[in-house]
């Protein structure tokens, strides 16, 4: 491990060159045309031959592809978020309203590094080495994995093992995190329409109040954690979206919420959805007022490692020298990465870039994200480590 590592210092600095493209140029999800042109022409200059529009806008590149072998999987994704940028870094987003806050740049740079790293080892490799890349895992719903799947990219030759890395600012700059077994949540997002009868400010007698009413939907959705989950069971519900309203003296017609839901367990998730319904139901029906639910179709299912698998990349990545890895806990948050895994096993693992003498203290999904790029020659090494390992 130390050897690849070593050897990723030759292209360290064209790691981090893409990953500033990317940074600068990001793409929302089912936009990422540039970015999968980036990637389709880096792959064929190193003499990687690419397929592009797999599952919408995803790439993928096979190397070593006549082999016999069992095929290793390695995907990373592409797509950014829609999030103004106000981190200072002189390769700022140049894209109004759109930034790399989740580190996306960061992953298609690192398997592209590894890419490179393979692609001088190939004569080792003792099967195809599929790299994917994936768009829209940003979605949360439909996404990029499922329909990449549904274009064969887990096929001919069939994938036996897949593995995904993700930068995270929750773990020290250079550690990685990883945990066997359910990782990552399932999201559902929910809108709520509270749907009263507008007029006049000064007369709220006269009207059925959706903001008044959608108020109360907000802090009784809380007594659902509070009260019907079972208090030793992960769960999240958020209402992070409240639109309504035109002037400080009109009282809207309608009020819409959205908000999402994070799950470990089917019968947890069921449970839930039902009694978000039936709660905002409950309440908007007790002040006179009509409400509407729904729930995005075809939401990520939980993130599951294969326990031998992530006990054979843990062995790899305590080899990479003095880092660290930890157990990564249970995350809230939800992954794409989840279809791939229901398809092969695999290992979906996390590398830090914590630093605070850097200023790489913001966590993902914040304006102000940045990351620590010594560790993408790390990122790099660990990916293409996996894929030699396991062939």
């Amino acid at each position: 491990m130390a050897g690849i590592y070593s050897e990723a210092a030759e292209f360290e600095s064209d790691i981090i060159a893409i990953r500033r493209k990317i940074h600068l140029n990001p793409e929302l999800s089912y936009q990422e045309g540039e970015t999968a042109a980036l990637v389709a022409s880096t792959l064929e200059s190193i003499g990687v031959r690419a397929r592009t529009g797999i599952g919408g806008n995803g790439v993928v590149g096979i190397l070593n592809a006549s082999s016999e072998g069992k095929c290793i999987a390695l995907r990373a994704d592409m797509d950014a978020l829609p999030l103004e940028e106000m981190a200072r870094v002189d390769f700022k987003s140049a894209r109004r309203g759109v930034m790399h806050a989740c580190g996306h740049d960061t992953h298609v740079a690192m398997l592209l590094g590894a890419a490179m790293l393979l692609k001088k080892h190939e004569d080792e490799l003792r099967g195809p080495v599929k790299l994917i890349f994936q768009p829209a895992e940003e979605h949360g719903g439909r996404g990029g994995a499922g329909p990449m799947i549904g274009d064969g990219v887990m096929d001919d030759p069939k994938v036996a093992y897949v593995f995904g890395l993700h930068i995270s600012s929750e773990y020290p700059s250079g550690s990685f995190a990883l945990r066997s077994g359910p990782i990552m949540a399932s999201p559902d997002s929910f809108r709520i329409r509270v749907k009263g009868r507008g007029g006049h400010g000064s007369a709220p007698h006269k009207s059925v109040d959706p903001v008044f009413i959608a108020a109360n939907v907000v802090s009784s959705l809380q007594g659902i954690s509070s009260r019907f989950i079972d208090p030793v069971e992960p769960f999240v519900l958020s209402v992070c979206s409240i639109h309504g309203g035109t002037k400080d003296n009109i009282i809207p017609d309608e009020v819409t919420l959205e908000g999402t839901i994070r799950t470990f367990s089917a019968r947890t998730r069921s449970r839930a959805k039902s009694l978000t319904s039936s709660v905002a139901k409950s309440i908007c029906r007790s002040f006179g007022a009509g409400c509407e639910v729904s729930f995005m179709e075809d939401a990520y299912p939980v993130t599951v490692n294969d326990a031998r698998a992530t006990a054979r990349v843990r062995t790899l990545l305590k080899k990479m020298g003095s880092f660290g890895v930890t157990d990564a806990g249970l995350i809230m948050g939800g992954e794409d990465f989840s279809r791939f895994l229901q398809k092969a096993p695999g290992t979906f693992y996390f590398l830090g870039t914590r630093n605070e003498e850097k200023g790489c203290i913001y966590p993902n999904h914040s304006s102000m994200f940045t990351v620590d790029e010594d560790v993408l020659r790390m990122g790099a090494a660990s990916l293409a480590e996996i894929a030699l390992n396991f062939l």
